[in-house]
């Protein structure tokens, strides 16, 4: 049975963590950390995914190279620079690497590396050296609430969960940290995500899972239509709860990817109703498709609409946008045959059927917008096939965040 538990990236056997200030933004604040460390007392089974935006930056080369035999023993990450598109940007992130390996004893290749923040500037990699041995002597089991902050940019919330589950009679353990608010499309993983398990499980059956994963959470996620050049999504197996090696598509392997998909879902959830100047989570759920396909690409261009984010942020029940955003998702469905409602803990109200315009309570379907979590419900009638995607409204403080982000 899964459960939800506390402890983060620390919550599975044999992990610790740690996030420090160490000025990597000079403008900073003191009391915000920008340097995490996770670390495993075992080697891992690693795998990963990545943005699919064409420019990327060098933490994400350097993770490729370092995780090309399947392994790794930690992550070394930061927040305030992007270490993207800038002078000396690959030597920094091997930089990263190096200090990181010698505050734990460790090489270089054994890390992940990660970084977010402003693109196009040089990072402060001196002030990230200077800080390693502090962050590596921090090192502890209490220490992901430290780390998810680390990581944080304009998020406004930390992103952590940790569950356990049972894998042949063991109990297995899965924690998670995530960032994201900004710059947010669904073509990856996700934004920054670190997830940690004491499972045993095979390299090639870790990265079909997450695979399998990152297409139904973090792939479903849009804050703004922008793909970032960082988004990197990684997951830790140490091995330490000694469960029976899953290496195979079997009873544990689909244990294991009900709690990898949980967690992932959780935090995909948690960084769409945390998008910059965000008021409220947006859920499309599309029902009644004649694929799951068809279904995702519908959501997706609902809760992605400019023009659905504007009025969800008025609390302004126009459906007619809904469907517009369905016409030119390029996915086939009978518009004569479509249902619109929107639902929150207010209430439901159904807006369209059939494709045509309901005469409705204008004053109870603003109360069900204006709730902090709503679903636009979309019945399409032709099949069995269903998806949901996430996102948020658009407010006038996304574009005060973004009109002075570099400074």
């Amino acid at each position: 049975m899964l459960k939800e538990i506390s402890g983060g990236v620390c919550a599975a056997q044999g992990f610790k963590a740690a996030g420090i200030h160490c000025g990597v933004k000079a403008s900073s604040s003191p009391d915000k950390n920008d340097l995490a460390l996770i670390l495993s007392d075992k080697e891992c089974t690693a795998a990963a995914t990545y943005t699919l935006n064409r420019v990327k930056a060098a933490p994400i080369y350097v993770t490729m190279d370092h995780l090309e035999n399947g392994v790794a023993w930690g992550v070394v990450a930061n927040s305030g620079n992007a270490n993207a598109c800038c002078p000396m940007s690959h030597e920094n992130a091997e930089a990263m690497c190096v200090a990181a390996a010698q505050a734990t004893g460790h090489e270089p290749e054994d890390f992940v590396v990660a970084s977010t923040g402003v693109i196009g500037q040089t990072i402060n990699i001196s002030a990230i050296q200077a800080g390693m041995p502090q962050v590596a002597a921090a090192l502890n089991g209490d220490g992901s609430d430290a780390a998810a902050n680390a990581i944080m940019t304009t998020d406004t919330v930390k992103k952590e969960i940790a569950v356990s589950f049972t894998v042949g009679g063991k109990e297995v353990k899965m924690g998670a940290i995530a960032k994201g608010s900004g710059m947010i499309h669904p073509n990856m993983g996700t934004m920054l995500a670190f997830i940690t398990t004491d499972c045993a499980i095979t390299h090639e059956m870790l990265s079909e899972a997450l695979h399998e994963v990152v297409g139904r959470t973090f792939n479903r996620v849009t804050v703004d239509g922008d793909t970032s050049t960082n988004d990197t999504c990684v997951v830790l197996a140490n091995a330490m709860a000694g469960n029976g090696l899953i290496e195979w598509k079997d009873e544990s392997y689909e244990a294991f990817k009900e709690a990898l998909e949980y967690v992932c879902r959780y935090l995909s959830r948690a960084i769409a109703g945390d998008g910059e100047g965000a008021s409220k989570l947006v859920t499309c759920k599309v029902s009644g498709a004649r694929s799951e396909e068809s279904a995702e690409r519908l959501s997706k261009a609902v809760v992605g609409s400019a023009l659905v984010k504007a009025a969800m942020f008025g609390s302004d029940a126009n459906w007619g946008r809904v469907l517009c955003a369905m016409g030119y998702s390029k996915a086939p469905f009978r518009p004569e045959h479509v249902d619109v409602s929107f639902q929150s803990c207010a209430g439901e109200i159904l807006v369209c059927k059939q494709g045509d315009g309901l005469i409705f309570d204008e004053d109870k379907a603003k109360e069900i917008l204006s709730q902090k979590e709503v679903i636009i419900a979309v019945d399409l009638h032709e099949g069995d096939e269903s998806a949901e995607c996430w996102g948020c409204d658009l407010t006038y403080d996304y574009v005060k965040i973004n009109g002075d982000y570099r400074t």
